[in-house]
């Protein structure tokens, strides 16, 4: 089953094969530090979803999406040429050294697996670690990150010491964190953190977020 979402002047396909649209990747989308024509690495990209937001806030961004499901590769292909974009989406583990050459993007993006592999959380495959570790996803954010360049993701909040320690270590100090919460009433339910390559230490923490709701499927 095909469905579409509005996305600003974009439009973004989803099928069962991708993850469904959330209020997290919206958040990430909006979070991330962009410049013009930088080249943008999305990790895992899905549907394509982080890229368009990106790409509706600084149109000479130049983006790579990897992904390990040839489906859910096909399924980013298909929105980025709907939209009449050239962004590229590579098949593949984004662990493999031999996609890409170091050093090779200003900004690299992601919303991964959000549980350890086992944890009675997770719900299935696609929200655990099992496929990447958080220490083996920032090691291939470290590869793929210019000196100075900048690493964005989102996460669980129960998850930012192992966040951090996997950051450090490799290479990417945390500078920038905001947690997303539904409502002021209640705890947080994602962190979205941005670090730099051998950045110096020193954290800015941004008042908190409120979530917003994915638009209604079309």
């Amino acid at each position: 089953m095909e469905r579409t979402e509005r996305l600003g002047r974009y439009t973004l396909l989803l099928t069962e094969d991708c993850f469904p649209l959330g209020g997290d990747s919206l958040a990430l989308g909006r979070f991330a530090t962009v410049r013009r024509r930088w080249k943008v690495c999305d990790l895992g990209c899905g549907s394509g979803v982080l890229g368009l937001l990106l790409l509706e806030r600084e149109e000479s961004l130049s983006l790579t999406g990897v992904e390990v499901s040839p489906a859910a590769a096909d399924v980013a292909r298909q929105t980025f040429a709907r939209n009449g974009l050239d962004a590229r989406v590579v098949t593949g583990d984004l662990r493999d050294r031999r996609l890409f050459s170091a050093n090779a993007f200003d900004l690299v993006i992601s919303n991964p697996p959000w549980f350890p592999t086992g944890a009675g959380k997770s719900r299935g495959p696609a929200r655990s670690e099992e496929g990447c570790t958080l220490t083996e996803l920032c090691a291939a954010a470290r590869y793929l990150t210019r000196p100075g360049g900048r690493f964005a993701l989102v996460h669980r909040p129960e998850r930012l010491p192992d966040l951090f320690a996997a950051l450090r270590e490799n290479g990417l100090e945390p500078k920038r964190m905001a947690l997303l919460q539904h409502s002021l009433s209640t705890p947080p339910s994602a962190a979205l953190v941005e670090a730099v390559r051998q950045g110096r230490p020193g954290l800015e923490v941004l008042p908190a977020l409120l979530q917003t709701p994915p638009t209604p499927a079309r």
